[in-house]
């Protein structure tokens, strides 16, 4: 079993175990990631379900995962398109309120199974942003579960 950084997400901060990492002459280690649909619902699963600020990127990551553009983000949390923008790039931390209301569309939204209310995810939402691995077990063929957080 190895495990494998997978950066392609757009995270950097994702790690999926897989059986085995292929050799490529020209570009080093390969790994083939198969039903990456379902891999990217676990990695919003372990977004959403953390129980610290998440990073711009992480709410890019679900942004993007619920089909959605910067200028239909900021219509629904009623910010302008900066403020989306600043938000995705860690210019400034995302409100309390817009990132608690991000983590439940994207849970109803991606039909996400996690158990989440108004009360649990106002829980998670910290005082700043922690950047935090998000470990995957991918060994079986297209099978993809979230690992606890060591």
């Amino acid at each position: 079993m190895a495990v494998y950084h997978y950066t392609e997400c757009g995270l950097n901060n994702v790690y999926v175990e897989v059986t085995a990492l292929c050799k490529d002459h020209a570009s080093g280690d390969m790994v083939t990631i198969p039903a990456i649909g379902q891999l990217h619902q676990v990695i919003a699963e372990g977004i959403v379900t953390h129980p610290a600020k998440m990073t711009g990127q992480e709410l890019r990551f679900l942004r993007s995962e619920m089909g959605l553009t910067q200028a239909q983000m900021a219509k629904f949390l009623k910010v302008t398109l900066l403020t989306v923008s600043r938000w995705e790039r860690n210019e400034t931390p995302v409100k309390d309120t817009a990132e608690m209301l991000v983590r439940l569309m994207a849970a109803q939204r991606l039909q996400l199974e996690v158990d989440l209310d108004v009360e649990s995810v106002s829980e998670k939402v910290t005082e700043g942003a922690l950047i935090h691995e998000i470990r995957i077990k991918g060994s079986e063929e297209g099978q993809y579960r979230l690992l606890e957080a060591a």
